[in-house]
């Protein structure tokens, strides 16, 4: 990967809805390398994919709560878990960790209300937990904009 790769990079997550006529000229190029360049870090999988983003509130799901979650620690109760993960569309993001705590969740969902039944009917019901704990989001200080691409 190059200094034209990593700037096509950049530019596509500030904005992934650009042309490829735009995208050649900030970076550059004419358009018939550029996208010969975008399709080959496609294949590659450096890009994964280009998604919308979406201000949660608009679709009522501006609650958003931080929860470290314990499971036992042996292999069926992780796998069992991190399965029933992906049937709880509230989840939005999920990480096994090292140490302790063994998970963090991201939720997002309408209001209090709608954490307390997720929490009371999923999350607490899912086998192999042994412990919940729970960190409303006051204010999201810095956005996700991408990963640094380097120079």
């Amino acid at each position: 990967m190059d200094s034209i790769d990593r700037n096509i990079l950049r530019e596509l997550q500030a904005d992934g809805r650009l042309t490829i006529q735009e995208l050649a000229h900030r970076v550059g190029l004419t358009p018939s390398p550029c996208m010969r360049r975008v399709r080959q870090l496609e294949q590659d999988g450096v890009i994964q994919g280009y998604r919308a983003v979406i201000d949660p509130e608009a679709v009522g799901r501006s609650f958003e709560v931080l929860v470290s979650i314990e499971v036992k620690r042996d292999r069926e109760a992780v796998e069992a878990f991190e399965a029933a993960l992906q049937d709880i569309p509230d989840v939005i993001e999920a990480y096994r960790l090292f140490g302790s705590p063994g998970c963090l969740l991201r939720i997002a969902v309408a209001d209090l209300a709608a954490y307390e039944r997720l929490w009371i009917e999923r999350l607490t019901t899912l086998s192999g937990i042994t412990e919940v704990n729970s960190q409303i989001i006051m204010k999201r200080v810095k956005e996700p904009k991408g990963l640094p691409v380097g120079a």
